[in-house]
């Protein structure tokens, strides 16, 4: 199993190319299935769980091409040959979920596996099933397996989610697309990505406003045409490298950052004393003034502080001067990067879903375990202000979420390889 080996190496400079967005390239593939017509995602990014998700759809008798080094995702669901998504595929990820939605609306039936992905908690699926009940599906939960039926077509109702959930909240509108009437959901997450598959969805030829609010009305056509899209930047892989200077000291420039994305979250930095300032190409990051300063930190729906980039910000406030309390409101157990910390002579204490970390002058390499894709990359931050050696093991939870990680980071001067499992 390979493992990344990190080594404290000073202040980082440079330019680092931020990705197409993972959270939405696996939302805008699924769309395919909505159409008989070719889908095309540009800017995609190169990551395992586009391979997962590719799996997927070809497994439902999908035609999936990658291009350009993988930057390019042709696709078309013109011939498919089942509706059914097998419980070895929708394991190894959450998103395989959103292909039930569109199978849905298209076919009037889907059988898709609960699914599986990171260990951060359970959430469940039943914000999904309200949703696509409430426009007429009858969903049963048998084995395993959620099996779906709209034997006279979904149709438009006013829904109000209990939660404003991310994923629930695409599901339902790529099912309401195709359904008969308008449909209103209410309390609707309005993070980037769904911004990004609601213009993707116009593009395809689907009656949609309101994203970006908490309301979002959705007018049913019939069916839905073919489209080419480019997947908006990654938020969360720009914030994380927005933390890389905030640790090390130096200055990074994150190409096709936008302010806009990260709002909530450079806010945070810059009370802690980092600054972030917008250029030509996208996010200048530096310090301002020596150690950064503790900030205390509350995990909240878009546009509060994203719950992907709470690890990330535990790493920095290690180091920080204070105390700083994190609490995470979005999922629980999602503190297990904490010990793994403390290996590495953090001063964390958890309780629920608090953690309190308490600064302390300088991290020391140890070897460490990931046990989740962000927590991963939070302890390769950590090493790279640590003293000394920091090696991650289980790595292959970063192959997830980050494309050229190593490469990214030797960009701009740090002292990082990828070791080979035996």
């Amino acid at each position: 199993m390979d493992s990344i080996l990190v080594t404290g190496n000073g202040p980082l400079n440079g330019q680092i190319p931020i990705a197409g967005a993972k959270n939405a390239c696996l939302t805008l593939m699924p769309a395919t299935l909505l159409s008989e017509e070719p889908l095309t995602l540009t800017n995609a990014p190169r990551l395992s769980d586009i391979k997962t998700m590719t799996a997927l759809l070809q497994s439902l008798g999908a035609e999936v091409s990658s291009l350009q080094d993988g930057q390019v995702i042709a696709m078309s669901s013109h011939d498919l040959t089942s509706q059914t998504a097998d419980y070895e595929i929708v394991r190894k990820m959450r998103a395989s979920n959103l292909v039930l939605g569109p199978l849905l609306a298209r076919f009037g039936e889907a059988v898709v596996s609960l699914p599986g992905g990171c260990a951060i908690g359970a959430r469940p699926m039943d914000l999904h099933v309200d949703g696509l009940e409430a426009l007429g599906a009858e969903i049963e939960l048998k084995d395993g397996y959620l099996h779906a039926k709209a034997p006279g077509g979904l149709k438009g109702a006013v829904h109000e989610m209990r939660f404003a959930s991310v994923g629930a909240t695409e599901n339902i509108v790529m099912a309401a697309t195709l359904a008969k009437g308008t449909t209103v959901l209410m309390n609707a997450a309005r993070e980037p990505e769904i911004v990004d598959l609601v213009e993707c969805l116009r593009k395809m030829g689907a009656q949609i406003s309101g994203e970006g609010t908490s309301t979002i009305e959705i007018q049913g056509v019939d069916r839905l045409h073919g489209a080419t899209h480019q997947v908006v930047t990654d938020r969360i892989e720009l914030g994380t490298y927005m933390l890389a200077p905030a640790i090390c000291g130096g200055e990074v420039e994150l190409l096709g950052g936008r302010m806009s994305l990260v709002e909530s979250f450079a806010a945070k930095l810059d009370a802690a004393g980092v600054s972030v300032t917008e250029t030509e190409n996208g996010l200048k990051v530096a310090r301002k003034n020596g150690r950064v300063t503790s900030v205390d930190v509350v995990t909240e729906p878009f546009p509060g502080f994203p719950t992907d980039l709470q690890a990330q910000m535990m790493a920095l406030m290690c180091t920080a001067e204070g105390t700083a309390v994190l609490e995470e409101r979005i999922f629980e157990n999602r503190f297990m990067h904490a010990p793994e910390l403390v290996r590495m002579g953090a001063n964390i204490e958890v309780h629920g879903g608090t953690a309190t970390v308490t600064g302390v002058e300088r991290l020391k390499g140890a070897p460490v375990m990931a046990t989740d894709l962000r927590a991963s990359v939070s302890l390769i931050l950590a090493g790279l202000a640590a003293e000394g050696e920091t090696t991650v093991s289980r790595v292959y939870h970063l192959d997830r979420g980050y494309e050229h990680v190593v490469r990214k980071l030797e960009g701009v001067g740090a002292k990082i390889e990828r070791i080979k499992g035996q």
